[in-house]
């Protein structure tokens, strides 16, 4: 009878084992789909960066030839754009703080809720 649920032990751990296997061939198979597509997207926006640096040189130079100084209105638009991310930002941190404190609020009330329920016992 020993050798019987021993053998029974044996075939699920091998069962176990080839199911754990197949797996982690599964997830070898995503992480190289995964890699090739990271690679492709590395590839496009290396591309694409490319593409706007081009775009930029000639919207600066064309902007040159009509007289318009180009730089400083790529300057005034960073200015802009950093004022929106720090007033977001604010807004976000902001947003996130009455967040964790109505959290913590509830928390307290349901807190003295439960205080108040186990008080009150029938005799």
């Amino acid at each position: 009878m020993g050798l019987g649920s021993t053998a029974k032990k044996i075939q699920s751990l091998s069962d176990r084992a080839e199911a754990m296997y197949k797996q982690v061939q599964k997830l070898q198979q995503r992480i190289t789909g995964l890699e090739e597509e990271m690679d492709e997207t590395h590839e496009t926006v290396t591309r694409m960066d490319h593409q706007l640096t081009e775009q930029r040189a000639l919207l600066l130079a064309m902007a040159e030839e009509q007289g318009i100084n180009g730089e400083e209105i790529l300057a005034d638009a960073a200015i802009e754009e950093a004022e929106l991310e720090e007033t977001a930002d604010a807004e976000n941190a902001k947003n996130t703080e009455n967040t964790e404190s109505s959290g913590e609020s509830a928390t307290n009330s349901n807190a003295t809720t439960e205080a108040t329920a186990g008080d009150t016992t029938v005799e």
